[in-house]
């Protein structure tokens, strides 16, 4: 059963908002080296940076996207959550980014909503970012990250 019924209070309580924006969008890859042409060449996307997150087994390339950024990501093991992904799916997007401010209590919150989430405590992510996931399931199929970097606030997310 899907919980999107709640997703509009998860989001707003009282007059503070839980998420400030979207981060970035997610896209599962097999090859960054193939796929990076189109965005960079053909959307003419500038290219912030490639780096690897080792925990995840992904090589990760963020792309601006005026107001956002786009996050490709290419499995560096058959074993990573990206490589099953895109078996099962195929390439395309994996999930929404949500900038956060206090993760640890947007968690708590969600959570207290009814929402399921893969993490209970927020881990490392690309970016020097601290990132946890909604579970799809509670989220009409789409995976959710929450995403906190360090120095946001509502003015310079």
């Amino acid at each position: 059963m899907y919980r999107i019924k709640y997703l509009s209070n998860i989001f707003r309580v009282g007059e503070y908002t839980l998420i400030k924006k979207v981060d970035h969008i997610g896209i599962a890859v097999r090859s960054l080296e193939n796929a990076l042409p189109f965005y960079t060449e053909v959307l003419k996307l500038p290219l912030l940076g490639i780096e690897e997150v080792v925990s995840e087994k992904v090589k990760v390339a963020f792309l601006k996207a005026g107001e956002t950024k786009l996050e490709l990501l290419e499995p560096t093991s058959e074993e990573s959550s990206i490589a099953k992904f895109i078996e099962k799916r195929g390439e395309g997007i994996h999930h929404v980014a949500l900038g956060v401010e206090s993760i640890e209590d947007r968690i708590k919150e969600i959570k207290a909503h009814g929402i399921r989430m893969i993490q209970d405590q927020p881990k490392q992510g690309a970016g020097g970012a601290m990132v946890a996931f909604m579970h799809p399931k509670s989220t009409a199929g789409i995976l959710y990250e929450l995403c906190e970097k360090k120095g946001m606030t509502q003015q310079n997310g």
